[in-house]
């Protein structure tokens, strides 16, 4: 193909303005239903948002005198937080986060792990050997997860 072959400029617009033309009144018509399903969409977006957010667990996270977690342990703790999305399903991210709040109580500082009430059994999952996950408040139903110490020589 030469540069003779190629169309120009003004057959180019030509054709655009032609396509535009044909095209615009089922444009227009496809229209309202696209902003109609858009805000449809926003809507319902919204409300699972909000949902989400009025529902969500809380579980105190306490470690001991001795805690001291490894590169290890911390990688396998932000995994785990990174399940509880997943475990949301549905829910657009800002509903479905987990959330570490810390907060000061009678000269104590207290750390709250803050998530959907669909990744409660993954909140209440110890991520590290020295913690131990508390359900708070008028989360008694939840009960955390407690693993027993393996005795050596136990069979």
């Amino acid at each position: 193909m030469n540069i003779a072959e190629l169309p120009s400029t003004d057959d180019i617009l030509a054709d655009a303005v032609a396509w535009a033309s044909a095209a615009a009144p089922y444009l227009a018509a496809a229209f309202p239903v696209v902003l109609a399903l858009g805000l449809w969409w926003a809507i319902r977006r919204a409300h699972l948002v909000r949902a989400a957010l009025a529902d969500r667990v809380t579980m105190e996270v306490v470690p001991t005198s001795t805690f001291d977690p490894g590169e290890g342990e911390m990688s396998r703790w932000a995994r785990q937080l990174g399940r509880v999305r997943h475990s949301a399903q549905g829910v657009p991210a800002r509903g479905s986060a987990a959330r570490l709040r810390y907060s000061a109580e009678d000269g104590k500082m207290r750390c709250y792990l803050e998530g959907p009430t669909t990744a409660a059994a993954v909140l209440a999952m110890p991520g590290f050997a020295e913690v131990e996950v508390r359900a708070h408040r008028a989360q008694t139903d939840i009960q955390p997860v407690r693993f027993p110490a393996s005795r050596e020589g136990a069979k």
